[in-house]
This record gives C-alpha cells, sequence and structure tokens, in this order.
C-alpha cells in the first residue's frame, strides 16, 4: 500500500472502550490542576493560530506569533484596526480548538485516522513558520515531533487511541478557556482580551462575546461528542 493509499483510505473505528477511556482521560486533564497548565500549550497554539489562519483568509498581512511560557500567546497582523476582518481576527481564537475539533472528529467518525494525524502535522508545521519566538518554537516543534512518532512509528491501534485522545481534548479543552477568561476579566485581569476588542469593535459587551465563545465550544463539544461515541451507541 503506498502512502496516498494509506493516507486518504479508511481505518476501523477504534474499539468502544478506548473511545470511552480517552474521553474521560482527556476531560480529568482539562479539569486538572497543573496537568492543565502543561497541557494548555496545546489549545494556546491552536487558538494563535486560529487568530492567524482568519487573518490571512480576511487579507490581512501576518507578522508573526508570540508564544509564552505561562501559556499566553499573541498573534500579529496588519490592517484595517476595524471592520469585519478584524472581527473575524478577533474571534477566531477562542473558537479554533473546539472548531478543529469538530473538524477532526468528523474525520474519526469516518474512519481517515491517518489523514486526521496528517492533518494536524501539516497545522501545527505552518503555525511553525510563524512563530518569532525560541519558545514557541520549541513549544510547536515538541508537539510536532509527538505527532510524527505517532503517525510513523506506532501501530494503528496507538494511532487510533492518539487520534481519540487528541480529538477529545481540544473538544473539553476549547471550553475550559472561555470560563478562565471570564474570570480574569470578572477581576479586572483581562481588559484587553479577545472579547473586550470584539466589544471596543462591536459596542456589544464584552460578555456577550464570551457567550458567544461558550456556544460555539458548547455545541462543538455537543456534536462532536456524538459522532465520536456513535460507534459505542450505534443507532
Amino acid at each position: 500500500m503506498t502512502f496516498t493509499d494509506q493516507l486518504f483510505g479508511t481505518q476501523p473505528d477504534p474499539p468502544a472502550v478506548v473511545i470511552l477511556v480517552t474521553g474521560g482521560a482527556a476531560l480529568l486533564l482539562v479539569l486538572s490542576g497543573e496537568p492543565w497548565r502543561m497541557a494548555r500549550n496545546v489549545i494556546t497554539i491552536v487558538h494563535e493560530g486560529g487568530h492567524a489562519l482568519v487573518a490571512v483568509l480576511v487579507g490581512r498581512r501576518l507578522r508573526g506569533i508570540t508564544l509564552h511560557a505561562d501559556t499566553s500567546g499573541v498573534t500579529v497582523s496588519r490592517g484595517k484596526r476595524d471592520g469585519p476582518g478584524m472581527m473575524c481576527t478577533a474571534f477566531a481564537g477562542y473558537v479554533a480548538p473546539s472548531l478543529i475539533g469538530l473538524g477532526l472528529a468528523a474525520l474519526l467518525a469516518a474512519g481517515k485516522i491517518t489523514l486526521l494525524l496528517w492533518v494536524l502535522t501539516a497545522l501545527l508545521l505552518a503555525v511553525l513558520v510563524m512563530i518569532r519566538n525560541l519558545y514557541g518554537v520549541l513549544s510547536v516543534l515538541a508537539t510536532g515531533t509527538v505527532l510524527v512518532v505517532v503517525s510513523l512509528v506506532t501501530s494503528p491501534a496507538v494511532q487510533a487511541g492518539f487520534a481519540c485522545l487528541t480529538v477529545w481534548f481540544l473538544l473539553f479543552g476549547g471550553v475550559r478557556p472561555v470560563w478562565e477568561l471570564q474570570v480574569k476579566r470578572h477581576r479586572g485581569h483581562a481588559r484587553d482580551s479577545d472579547a473586550d476588542q470584539l466589544a471596543r469593535l462591536t459596542g456589544a459587551p464584552g460578555f456577550f462575546w464570551v457567550a458567544m465563545f461558550f456556544l460555539v465550544a458548547l455545541g462543538a463539544t455537543a456534536v462532536g461528542g456524538m459522532w465520536l461515541v456513535q460507534p459505542v451507541f450505534p443507532t
């Protein structure tokens, strides 16, 4: 079988126990303390990648991405300081993990496990070329190395389990940062957050945009979760 056949071919659904166990593990990780702080770097990479992708799609000039050890990040682009393009760019970050998780859940439900892993690798490579600090480069390289090793070296069973864990983590991991954002806003520690930037751009209050982030994250988790557990509870 050629690499192309394997890439676009269909792999068997993961066993029901793998789907459920990885879902539970991802949920525990997102609800944890220090383990979540470390794993949150992955969510930050996707968050900033979402800003960057939408900035390019709406015609802004992407200057670069910076990732920090405290799991924060900044994406800088040039263009109009207001208007629909800037609004879409500001909105994209917090919903990116959930929406990418939803897309990957669709691939997993379709049996495209190999394609899922390589799509993730390609997305990381696209982010890597825009990173502008050493910590960010190391974070993306470390994440990408894990993906490449799993994709090239491990068995199909391990790849299926890793794919399940990754998708669950993106779905669940897209919800907690929105809650953390509102907690920071309530304490007055996030005056220049994406929600507050959107408030200044649109006139709608920042809490409205936090609620929109929540709706997208929860909706993606619900739909993606149903797709993932379908083999466990077939109709």
